[in-house]
């Protein structure tokens, strides 16, 4: 049974109030809030457990080292990895994607050689494309979606030329909730011999993955949006592609012995991580794991799915509104504008005065919003805390700015 009053007693900050009001918490897609678990872990690890990892031989390192290796593992089996190996820590999908551009394409890639991009990408999946194509004359190929928000892979194949190196998209757009069949992506790709690396900053928290199935080459996920730290993150990366990979930064750990005159470098993914890493933030991100995977990922998914249909009912019935994005294989995740009325921005400051969290802006994807003809939206996105009653809040601020700016 999914228990919505114990979960959100789980997490210390939905019981307090924001201006005088109960807090509604609906910028999950921005980042999560922390369950208690997470931040004890956190605290214990700083107060009773912390030293540096991996060069000690002392207690207290063996201790950090195991917990924070552990969280590999977690990684691993939460993405159904094939091994441990193919996991490389990260401060997040952002570091992990960089990775991939300096440590895997750079090398390879010549002026000419194409990148295919949806427009519905973050930012964090386009600029470090555009360093390839400022750098070294790479060209960026981007695919539409539809009116509803739809991306048919079909229409990212059919950009495949000779010439293509790398598809990298998204897994769920962070503005738009929707859903891409990266599956059908990655066998299409595949059988072209052209990789695909997936941003899975937004999916994998919403619904179960499995990067065999799904069959790419990259996947990225933060944990500050998996209810874990902000600094913590992770990229899959498969072992045939790990193996054409140079180091990206250099430094202890990621060496096996370095000399004056030459350097050799350690077995991946050890080879990748240069430096002390962020310890706690990762052991906090693999307590966050357990939390999730112990509520279940389908049973998270099917309450989201629950909101997720609420929210869409409860929103179509405000027809001065405009929901950005309607397909029908999406997330709980709605961006909106008043039409005519009111700036995203001051929607977002009334909402917060009756203690409603939305985001409002670009959501670091301008591409898509070019694409809408928009300048910013507002943006509320549920995790797997939220409940129906907030849904119900959530309409009634909307109407009172519909009342203020009508």
């Amino acid at each position: 049974m999914y228990d919505i009053v114990k979960i959100r007693g789980d997490f210390p900050i939905l019981s307090r109030q924001v201006n005088g009001k109960p807090l509604v918490y609906l910028d999950n897609g921005a980042s999560a809030q922390k369950p208690q678990v997470v931040i004890d872990a956190m605290n214990q690890a700083y107060s009773m457990e912390y030293a540096n990892v991996h060069r000690g031989l002392h207690y207290l390192s063996n201790l950090a080292t195991d917990k924070y290796e552990s969280t590999r593992g977690k990684i691993a089996r939460f993405l159904n990895a094939p091994s441990e190996n193919e996991i490389v820590f990260t401060t997040g999908t952002t570091e992990g994607i960089n990775l991939i551009s300096y440590a895997w394409a750079a090398p390879r890639f010549e002026a000419g050689d194409e990148i295919v991009l949806s427009v519905m990408e973050h930012h964090a999946n386009i600029v470090p494309w555009h360093f390839l194509r400022e750098r070294l004359g790479v060209v960026l190929k981007w695919v539409e979606v539809d009116a509803n928000g739809d991306l048919d892979p079909q229409a990212v194949l059919n950009a495949i030329t000779p010439r293509t190196k790398l598809i990298a998209i998204s897994h769920m757009s962070n503005v738009l909730g929707t859903i891409v069949d990266v599956k059908a992506v990655c066998r299409g790709a595949q059988a072209m011999g052209v990789p695909v690396l997936v941003d899975g900053s937004q999916a994998a928290v919403h619904m179960p993955v499995d990067v065999q199935a799904i069959g790419c080459d990259f996947y990225a996920i933060t944990g500050h949006k998996l209810y874990g730290p902000s600094g913590s993150g992770a990229i899959f990366i498969k072992a045939d592609r790990l193996a054409e990979m140079r180091p990206f930064i250099g430094g202890g750990d990621m060496i096996r012995e370095v000399t004056r005159d030459s350097v050799t470098y350690a077995d991946a993914p050890m080879k990748f991580e240069a430096g002390t890493p962020g310890i706690v933030q990762q052991i906090g991100m693999g307590v966050a794991l357990d939390y999730m995977t112990g509520l279940g990922m389908a049973n998270i998914a099917a309450h989201e799915r629950s909101l997720r249909d609420y929210a869409r009912a409860k929103l179509a019935g405000l027809n001065w509104l405009t929901v950005q994005g309607t397909s029908e294989t999406k997330a709980a995740i709605f961006s909106f504008t008043l039409q005519g009325q009111a700036h995203a921005h001051d929607i977002s400051t009334v909402l917060d005065k009756r203690g409603i969290a939305v985001r409002a802006g670009t959501h670091c994807a301008m591409p898509l919003m070019q694409h809408f003809g928009l300048g910013a939206t507002c943006r509320a996105s549920f995790g797997l805390y939220n409940t129906h009653a907030e849904v119900d809040a959530l309409i009634s601020a909307l109407e009172l700015c519909h009342e203020l700016f009508g």
